[in-house]
């Protein structure tokens, strides 16, 4: 290896140390699961009112924008989530810590196959595969106020994986909000800049953190 690779690689990784990805719960992924059924009332998630932001980090920043819902679901039963899902336009990515010129390249960058590929893969997908309680004296969460564990399948491009999270879930008679705040690997589900032995993919940080503010009602 030459002496300018070995320089740049170095160089890479010491840099990729120098900004840390927002401190929050750290998702557990794993395999595809069955999904919940969803049984009893339907709340109707309300697009207009519902978001996905998403933060990511590079060495000399972090990097903020949103995705809209477009659609999607919950359902209740005896006052708890059984089961549902919801739809996540990528197509919709905005920037939001950027403007004019630089925020038009990174949302164009972001869009590219180089990351999310919306020409292909224009929306991702979260299906609901388990809701349990969230048991402080056996779990441990950044999230304030959490009160369930969720769990569901996440597709992003052409890659689902299960992602378990806190998170804080209130339901009445005829309204729903679900909030979560969770960092996910963004290699799990296949996305790497230039591919995953690149150095350049190397300088931007693998977590990738969602924040889900989700509002339904009847």
């Amino acid at each position: 290896m030459k002496l300018a690779s070995k320089l740049f690689i170095s160089a890479s990784i010491l840099l990729a140390a120098c900004q840390s990805a927002p401190k929050a719960d750290e998702a557990a992924t794993g395999e595809k699961q069955d999904a919940a059924a969803a049984t009893g009332a339907t709340y109707t998630v309300d697009t207009t009112n519902s978001v996905v932001t998403w933060a990511g980090t590079k060495p000399t920043a972090t990097h903020t924008g949103t995705f809209k819902i477009k659609d999607g679901s919950i359902a209740v039963e005896n006052s708890n989530v059984t089961g549902g899902s919801f739809t996540i336009d990528i197509a919709s990515l905005v920037d939001t810590d950027l403007t004019g010129e630089f925020k038009g390249k990174l949302e164009g960058h972001l869009k590219s196959p180089d990351f999310f590929d919306v020409a292909k893969f224009p929306t991702a997908k979260f299906e609901i595969t388990k809701v349990e309680a969230f048991d402080s004296t056996k779990a441990k969460s950044l999230l304030p106020g959490a009160t369930h564990l969720l769990s569901g399948n996440l597709t992003l491009k052409d890659s689902t994986k299960n992602v378990t999270f806190p998170a804080i879930v209130s339901i009445t008679e005829n309204a729903l909000t679900a909030q979560a705040n969770f960092n996910i690997d963004r290699t799990d589900w296949g996305m790497n800049y230039k591919g995953p032995d690149n150095p350049q993919d190397w300088v931007i940080k693998k977590e990738v953190n969602l924040q889900l503010n989700v509002k339904a009602g009847k």
